[in-house]
């Protein structure tokens, strides 16, 4: 098998919201929008919103690393995800792991390295 692109996908109740969540708060480009399908990127991944999404909170496995966690989850909050878990440093892991839900609902991680 030769995989030609990698997606991740999340459910959206409002397309335009978690566009504008993806794009301007985490910082992915927006890079094809076809109203009820939706691909942001950064590097080689690919973030990808589907329409019909409840609202409700589910955990999902997506998780961005970035330099200064506790920054990120107030940029978060700001734009209008929220903050599940506060970061936490992980003994003996080497990161600092805070637990958050974008303006959809779906959960994601931000990772801080220490070492």
């Amino acid at each position: 098998m030769q995989v030609q692109k990698l997606i991740f996908m999340l459910m959206a109740q409002h397309m335009e919201r978690a566009i504008a969540f993806y794009r301007d708060v985490i910082g992915l480009e927006l890079r094809v929008n076809y109203g009820g399908w939706a691909e942001l990127g950064g590097e080689d991944a690919v973030v990808a919103l589907h329409g019909g999404g409840d609202g409700e909170y589910r955990t999902t496995g997506l998780s961005f690393t970035v330099a200064d966690v506790a920054a990120a989850c107030d940029e978060v909050s700001a734009g209008g995800g929220r903050v599940v878990r506060s970061p936490q440093v992980r003994d003996g892991e080497g990161i600092v792991l805070a637990f958050l839900a974008d303006t959809e609902g779906n959960g994601f991680m931000l990772t801080q390295h220490t070492r």
